[in-house]
C-alpha cells in the first residue's frame, strides 16, 4: 500500500474555502456568488465546482457592472457561466443612474464606489441574505478585518467593531429581514496563494492578467491606461509598454503593471519579489483618502 503524499498549504486553503462555501449554502436561504471575471472569482468558481459537482451549484452568480470594465474580462465572465451552466444575473450601476439612486458629479467620474448602491439594491431586489465574494485580507488594510462570515445591517452597512466571533470555525448565520452576510471563503490566501492555485488547477482568465501592449501615460507613480475614461493630462506623454494587470476594475482607477509575464509561473516569480500589494500598486481610488477602501465598505461598497 503506497504511501499518501501530504497535504500542501494549497490543499489546506482549498479544504478551508470549500468548508465555507458549503456551510453558507447549508446555512443561508438565499445566498448568491458575486462573479465579476477577475482572477479571484474565477479561483472562487474552481473552488464551487469542487464542493457541489456533479450538481448544479445553490446560488446563482451575480456582477455589479459599472459600465465601464475592460471588454476582455466582461466577455470572459459571459463565456465563463454559459461554460458551467450556471445562472448569472447581472446588475448595472447605469441603471442605478437612469433610475437617479446613483448620482455622479461628472460623467466619466469612477463607478466603483457606486457599486455599492447597486449592489444594496440587488441584495433587496431578490432578497439575498448571504454575497459570497473572492476578496482576501492582504488586499488592503480595511479587508484586513473581515470576518469570513461579515455581518451587514438593514442599511447594508458594514461596522468592524460589531461584527460576530468565528471560533473553531463556527459561524453565524443568523438575519433579521433586509439584513445579510457578506461571505469570503479565500480571506487567507494571498495574491501568490492565488496565483500557485491557478497555475495548478490550470485556471482560464482573462487575456489582460498577462503580458500585452498597452498605451499608457506615467502618473503619480501608476501607468494610467490612455482610454476614453482615462485620457492623458495636457503635456503628458503616452507610450506603449508591456504590461499585465495585478487586479480588474473600473477603466477609470485601474491601472497596469510593467510585466513581460506571460504565465502563471512567470507572475507566481513575480509575486514573491512584489513590495506593493496589488491594489496598492494599481488603484487610483484607493490613493484617495476621501474614498478609503474601509469608508466605502462602511456605506456597504463589497
Amino acid at each position: 500500500m503506497g504511501s499518501l503524499s501530504p497535504r500542501t498549504h494549497l490543499d489546506w486553503l482549498e479544504a478551508e474555502a470549500i468548508y465555507v462555501l458549503r456551510e453558507i449554502a447549508a446555512e443561508c436561504e438565499r445566498p448568491v456568488l458575486l462573479f465579476s471575471g477577475g482572477k479571484d472569482s474565477a479561483v472562487l468558481l474552481k473552488l464551487a465546482e469542487k464542493a457541489f459537482r456533479p450538481a448544479a451549484f445553490p446560488f446563482p452568480l451575480m456582477h455589479i457592472d459599472t459600465g465601464h470594465n475592460y471588454p476582455e474580462v466582461i466577455s470572459f465572465r459571459d463565456n465563463r457561466a454559459a461554460e458551467l451552466g450556471e445562472k448569472l444575473i447581472v446588475r448595472s450601476v447605469e441603471d442605478s443612474i437612469a433610475r437617479g439612486t446613483v448620482v455622479l458629479r461628472h460623467e466619466n467620474d469612477t463607478r466603483n464606489g457606486a457599486q455599492a448602491i447597486t449592489l444594496l439594491e440587488a441584495i433587496e431586489e431578490f432578497q439575498f441574505d448571504a454575497c459570497i465574494g473572492g476578496a482576501r485580507r492582504d488586499e488592503e488594510k480595511a479587508r484586513a478585518k473581515e470576518r469570513f462570515v461579515s455581518f451587514r445591517d438593514e442599511f447594508g452597512q458594514w461596522d468592524p467593531k460589531a461584527q460576530r466571533p468565528e471560533l473553531w470555525r463556527l459561524f453565524n448565520t443568523r438575519v433579521h429581514k433586509g439584513e445579510n452576510l457578506r461571505a469570503f471563503p479565500i480571506s487567507n490566501w494571498t495574491e501568490l496563494d492565488v496565483w500557485q492555485y491557478i497555475k495548478r488547477e490550470n485556471i482560464e482568465l482573462p487575456s489582460i492578467y498577462y503580458t500585452h501592449p498597452r498605451s499608457v501615460v506615467r502618473r503619480n507613480g501608476l501607468l494610467v491606461p490612455d482610454t476614453h475614461l482615462t485620457p492623458p493630462n495636457e503635456g503628458e506623454t503616452t507610450e506603449v509598454v508591456n504590461v499585465r494587470f495585478r487586479t480588474v476594475g473600473d477603466i477609470s482607477c485601474t491601472c497596469p503593471v510593467e510585466s513581460t509575464a506571460a504565465s502563471p509561473d512567470d507572475i507566481i516569480e513575480e509575486t514573491a519579489l512584489a513590495t506593493l500589494t496589488e491594489r496598492g500598486a494599481t488603484r487610483m481610488d484607493d490613493q484617495a483618502s476621501e474614498a478609503s477602501m474601509e469608508h466605502r465598505k462602511k456605506q456597504g461598497y463589497f
